[in-house]
């Protein structure tokens, strides 16, 4: 795992080796392991490095390949090498490390952008052609691993992060209004290839970018990323029973703990994480898993620590860490520089934390995303369901699952999201504007028509298998973003099982009953870890993640003064997305529990730190403190 940069000049001016230094520093966290660069004819490559196959120096990158034709930056992980390198091996590939980086740069000489169809595991990496003067950049089916890019008529500029860019984009960055527009009404982002800073792309999952270097200027011509990995295309046979789901899951654990450094797994105590630490332990016999786990102490909002210790008596390295309002406060500046554009709740903040802890024992850990987006395992899932049987005809089955969904959740949220997802596509946006409450109405005419991806596509969808595949196409990504960001901030790299390809192309094709059944989400990973999990997390009917008292920390006096500062501030009232007046009302609300406005309140704390940081200044370089 690793950070990677690059400049191309696209009229073959040489690329200046501090400047690829300064994107390399922006992302030492990444790699505080080794770097090296490479430039040539125009082309810049940075790489920094933190080890884990192979940790010897043969490890280091940029990596050549034997005939020294192509050079290779690359990050991540793929988990299949050794199969591959077996492959490679019989049609004449020799291999002088024992690093997956050496598999997939001799496995693009043998099958091209083919190989990407091979690989199990995630990446983002760039492959430059010397002798056709190409550069080829690709990222995995899902998103896992980051690349965001600039491109204009002269320069192509690429990294693994955002702040990276900014240290050599030469102009002063503007906010991406639609991005923010999103992400204040719909708690979104990363559902297309916008960035928060118009100057700044991405480059989607499953998806490949070449260029040529050769041609000199773009003349207009914007090349176009190439969509190697349709999931809807690549759906397959679906488990036929639990114990065959078991397997594969399995197998998709056996292949990530693969690994020269120590391993272990960020536990919140949901049906996800505990079906990972329940395998390794039940397996694999990994008694001396290490453990990590954020809690706040019994009966506060997001704490679990009743089913995270059903494990204490099995493993005897679990670890904690007990987030509060003050960590919150003191770790705000180094939280929005590491994550570089606005996150809609404190949740990945307390994944921040739980990394910060993690990091001081292993350099890898497994973790549950994924799962809920293959399995249904947001609330909201009953509604796409219950939308699926009565536009089907179903009503039998509709009214039996109604009622169970009531009997066992005793809320109308199911119900609710129904009706939502039932409404016509702009009143879908309008709903979700009103029960926010408090942005501006010009900046709510300006973009509430464009709004079709979440509106339309996301919650448009027409069935249960529709809305998960559509889940992996425009939700998925954005989770898969924000934990990239805090485990690399800490130097460490997180892993997915439940992102194995082969688990979820198998999964999605489910009968529903095997997805939501009797009022249950999750059903086969329920049925399949039978005598695995901890009875009382099997049939858990409640979902928290990594939660965080949240209402409470914004009330407190410390906050109150931070937040007021900030509603009441010249620059906040500037920026025009929201009346200001309504939103000192919701606040003075929340404050005399008039309701719970958090999830608001720390979108506009988070968005006006990521302002100030990023773009009524340069951004500064921020370092985490072990990495300076």
């Amino acid at each position: 795992m690793c950070g990677i940069s690059g400049i191309v000049n696209f009229e073959g001016i040489p690329v200046d080796d501090g400047a690829l230094r300064a994107m390399m520093h922006a992302m030492k966290h990444r790699g505080p392991d080794d770097d090296g660069i490479f430039t040539e004819k125009g082309v810049g490559l940075g790489f920094v490095r933190l080890s884990i196959l192979d940790l010897s120096p043969a490890g280091h990158q940029p990596m050549f390949s034997p005939d020294e034709r192509y050079v290779m930056i690359y990050n991540g992980e793929v988990f299949n090498y050794l199969e591959l390198r077996k492959e490679l091996e019989t049609k004449g590939h020799t291999f002088r490390t024992q690093t997956d980086t050496e598999v997939v740069l001799a496995a693009y000489r043998e099958w091209g952008h083919d190989m990407l169809h091979k690989l199990n595991g995630m990446w983002a990496l760039v492959i430059y052609d010397r002798r056709d003067e190409t550069i080829f950049a690709a990222r995995d089916r899902y998103g896992v691993k980051p690349f965001c890019y600039y491109l204009d008529s002269e320069r192509f500029i690429f990294a693994s992060e955002i702040p990276s860019i900014l240290q050599v984009l030469d102009k002063k960055p503007t906010p991406d209004e639609a991005s923010i527009f999103d992400f204040l009404v719909f708690d979104r982002t990363d559902q297309t290839d916008n960035t928060f800073f118009r100057e700044i792309r991405k480059l989607k999952h499953g998806h490949y970018l070449k260029l040529n270097v050769a041609s000199g200027r773009l003349n207009g011509k914007r090349p176009e990323p190439v969509k190697w990995y349709d999931l809807r295309n690549e759906l397959k046979e679906p488990f036929k029973d639990p114990d065959e789901f078991r397997e594969m899951f399995q197998s998709s654990i056996d292949l990530r703990l693969r690994s020269d450094v120590p391993v272990g797994v960020c536990l919140s105590g949901g049906l996800d994480s505990s079906a990972i630490a329940s395998t390794l332990l039940k397996q694999f016999g990994k008694t001396d898993l290490n453990t990590f786990s954020a809690v706040y102490g019994e009966g506060k909002e997001g704490d679990e620590s009743a089913f995270i210790d059903l494990y204490r008596h099995d493993l005897k390295r679990m670890y904690y860490i007990r987030p509060d309002e003050n960590m919150l406060l003191k770790d705000i500046p180094d939280f929005v520089f590491a994550h570089a554009e606005p996150v809609p709740s404190t949740s990945p903040y307390a994944q921040f934390k739980v990394m910060e802890l993690a990091r001081r024992h292993v350099t890898v850990t497994l973790d549950g995303q994924g799962a809920d987006e293959a399995l249904a395992g947001y609330h909201y899932f009953f509604g796409f369901y219950f939308k699926e049987l009565l536009l089907t005809g179903r009503i039998g089955r509709l009214t039996s699952e109604v009622g169970q969904y009531l009997r066992k959740h005793r809320s109308l949220y199911g119900l609710k999201s129904l009706l939502f997802f039932l409404s016509p596509l702009a009143m879908r946006t309008r709903l979700r504007a009103m029960e926010k409450g408090y942005l501006d109405p010009g900046f709510y005419q300006d973009h509430a028509a464009n709004a079709t991806v979440i509106a339309g596509d996301l919650y448009g969808s027409r069935t249960l298998q529709e809305a998960l595949i559509n889940h992996f196409e425009y939700k998925l990504e954005h989770l898969l973003k924000w934990e990239d960001s805090n485990s690399m901030w800490f130097s460490i790299e997180a892993r997915v099982p439940f992102l194995d390809y082969r688990l979820v192309e198998r999964t999605l094709t489910l009968d529903d009953k095997l997805i939501i059944d009797k009022g249950m989400t999750k059903k086969i990973l329920r049925e399949a870890m039978k005598g695995v999990l901890p009875e009382a997390i099997r049939v858990r009917r409640d979902k928290i993640g990594f939660g965080t008292p949240q209402d409470e920390w914004f009330r407190k006096p410390v906050f109150r003064e931070y937040i007021e500062d900030l509603i009441y501030s010249k620059p906040f009232a500037s920026r025009g997305f929201m009346d200001v007046k309504k939103v000192q009302d919701i606040y003075r609300k929340h404050v005399n529990r008039e309701g719970n406005h958090a999830k608001l309140i720390w979108k506009w704390i988070h968005l006006e730190n990521w302002f100030h940081q990023f773009v009524d200044s340069p951004a500064e370089v921020r370092v985490p403190r072990y990495a300076e």
